[in-house]
């Protein structure tokens, strides 16, 4: 820059985030604008025509920064776990209003096999619209697939494991549907639209709401989706997710059977 050549920089970008890629790229334009100016004058003499520092921004995975591709697998994560959250809750509350429950405990039927019969049906319920959601968003909006559809169901299956668990958890502490409603809407609503990277960028988030997301299951859920939809990777490039996903599934699944076995008794 200092002999007046003009350099050409190329700015990679990860589009997997619309939105955050946008905010990147004005940046790096921003930020070689700057450098250009400040040798500007001095180079001036040497070589008075154009530019001399050249970008060319290249984002990865999602080119024209589509909305559209952001969104999608954001929604099929806010619509699982509301569906497997609510579903399973007030599915079991339901039998505590009606009276029901205490006939359930007399018969031969254990508590592992009314949660299998009450959480099995929501389960695959959960998994077809989780399905559905990606299929029109192929259809629709052209939402590609570049990685293993095992993989996928792999990540869905984790992530329904741990709503239905986190749904039967609520049913162990409301007493009427209304309530179980509510409790669902705070803790797995909220949680998964605004504290799981769907709409806002965790790194923009305070330090303290940052470490909250870490108990968000959504938040790994969608790095999982959109590194096999959009980047094409395998299980091992988000293992770590899969993991947190499977601990968060098994640790709220004990917690759930522990309430539920106390009550049984």
């Amino acid at each position: 820059m200092r002999s007046g050549r003009r350099p050409q920089v190329q700015l990679l970008i990860n589009g997997d985030n619309a939105n955050t890629a946008t905010t990147v790229m004005g940046y790096g334009l921003g930020l070689v604008s700057a450098l250009s100016a400040r040798y500007e004058l001095e180079a001036r003499l040497v070589s008075p025509a154009g530019p001399l520092l050249t970008i060319e921004p290249r984002v990865w995975y999602n080119p024209e920064l589509r909305s559209a591709l952001f969104l999608v697998p954001g929604l099929i994560a806010y619509i699982a776990m509301l569906t497997a959250v609510v579903s399973t809750a007030l599915s079991i509350v339901r039998e505590k209003e009606v009276g029901t429950m205490e006939q359930i405990r007399m018969s031969p039927i254990g508590p592992l096999t009314f949660v299998l019969g009450k959480t099995v049906p929501y389960f695959f319920i959960s998994l077809l619209s989780s399905m559905i959601i990606l299929g029109l968003a192929m259809l629709l909006f052209d939402l590609p697939m570049r990685g293993s559809w095992p993989t996928l169901l792999l990540a869905v299956s984790l992530f329904l494991v741990g709503a239905l668990a986190f749904g039967l958890l609520i049913s162990t502490v409301a007493e009427t549907q209304e309530v179980a409603f509510q409790l669902a809407l705070l803790t797995s609503y909220l949680p998964t639209l605004m504290l799981s990277g769907f709409i806002f960028p965790i790194t923009s988030m305070p330090p303290f709401l940052q470490a909250v997301t870490h108990l968000v299951p959504a938040r790994y859920f969608l790095i999982a989706l959109r590194g096999v939809v959009l980047k094409g990777v395998g299980a091992a490039a988000f293992w770590q997710d899969l993991v947190a996903l499977a601990v968060f599934a098994m640790v709220i699944l004990a917690l759930a059977s522990l309430r539920l076995r106390r009550q049984w008794a």
